[in-house]
């Protein structure tokens, strides 16, 4: 059992739902099509926290027939996390929890559509500024940690080549802006306090030292600055997603499943 299997034409759910695992009821496919054609949503920060709630909610909004969008996932640091979580599988996953009854459940999550490497020295910044310049998309969000807010005079001395998380999303806003100021939700969903307010100082920090030093016109901080177009709303995931315990891997490994590698580096 291979979560690359469920795209193959020979995939058995039947089998892998005797088992216990829930399988997407959405065409995964066109799902994938119609994002790539007409992307909504792009989140930062693909590590567990995101996969097992923000993902696991597009899954379930996607099985229900009512959606049909799914999520880009962008990394600005680990890019490992593209490497070894997403790529070798599809970029689908498997969630594993713990049930209020006691019971445990087993579903395949397959709302990330794309995973992509945020940074200029992968060909993947190309396709990420073409997303950004599509007036399609609706919503950007983050589970990067408080720190990944962070800025320093360092990065900010880079100009357009910052390489600091809120530099390159900072960049990817200018291109939004040149494109057409096409409007924007950017939507931390870390756990601290005041977090929508946190990216948006992370954000002008750049835009206003770019705007400066005549890097950017003074009217991408007039876009910035206008609520009618982008917005940096306050939220939370109150949420922990600890290591797979070695006896889920066990488990896992007793029905068959065979992706069980990236359990092993505790991800």
């Amino acid at each position: 059992m291979k979560l690359t299997d469920i795209l193959s034409g020979s995939f058995d759910a039947a089998a892998w739902e005797a088992k216990g695992y829930r399988i997407p009821r959405f065409d995964i496919q066109a799902v994938r099509e119609k994002t790539a054609r007409e992307p909504v949503w792009v989140h930062f920060g693909g590590g567990n926290i995101f996969r097992a709630f923000p993902a696991a909610i597009l899954n379930d909004a996607l099985d229900t027939g009512q959606y049909d969008r799914g999520v880009i996932v962008a990394e600005t640091f680990d890019f490992e996390v593209v490497d070894k979580a997403y790529k070798p599988y599809d970029n689908l996953s498997l969630l594993v929890s713990l049930r209020s009854d006691g019971n445990i459940g087993k579903k395949v999550i397959a709302s990330v559509t794309e995973a992509l490497k945020a940074d200029p020295q992968f060909p993947d910044w190309e396709r990420l500024k073409a997303i950004f310049r599509n007036p399609s998309l609706q919503m950007i969000s983050f589970t990067i940690t408080e720190k990944g807010y962070g800025v320093n005079e360092a990065d900010l001395a880079r100009g357009l080549g910052a390489v600091l998380a809120m530099g390159k999303v900072t960049a990817l806003l200018l291109e939004r802006f040149l494109s057409g100021q096409w409007p924007l939700t950017v939507q931390s969903m870390d756990n601290c306090s005041h977090n929508g307010d946190k990216v948006k100082a992370g954000v002008f920090a750049y835009a206003e030292r770019w705007v400066a030093d005549g890097l950017a016109p003074k009217a991408f901080l007039d876009y910035l600055s206008d609520r009618g177009k982008v917005t940096f709303p306050w939220s939370m995931i109150d949420k922990i997603t600890p290591r797979p315990h070695q006896k889920v891997k066990e488990m896992l490994e007793a029905d068959g499943f065979e992706d069980n590698n990236y359990i092993e580096n505790g991800k």
